[in-house]
């Protein structure tokens, strides 16, 4: 066990860190586990991080909110050279529906 990875791990467990009961997947070593990570006290190594669903979710309404946004910008381009009377109000509803589930998506 080499004494770097032992010091580390004192110092994790010092400072509210605790021993896993579930061996290093890689070497069966003794892991520590804190804030989230865990450290194998024999191999250093750390298993591979799975997004969490929270994590998956906010990715998705990243990604939603970008082509809202892009959505309303071309409507909005769209909007500035309409003549027709009828269609830009059907322009501004459009807008003013993406305006709002913007917000709602910004405020989540």
């Amino acid at each position: 066990m080499p004494n770097d990875l032992t010091q580390k791990a004192i110092k994790m467990i010092l400072s509210g860190g605790t021993l896993l009961s579930e061996p290093c997947p890689y070497c069966k070593g003794v892991r520590v586990m804190k804030d989230g990570h865990a450290l194998c006290v024999n191999c250093g190594r750390e298993p591979e991080q799975k997004p969490t669903k929270t994590q998956t979710k906010e990715k998705k309404s990243i990604s939603t909110l970008k082509t809202l946004e892009q959505k309303l910008e071309k409507l909005s381009t769209q909007l500035e050279k309409e003549n027709k009377p009828a269609k830009q109000q059907e322009l501004i509803k459009s807008i003013d529906l993406l305006i709002d589930i913007i917000a709602k998506l910004k405020s989540n």
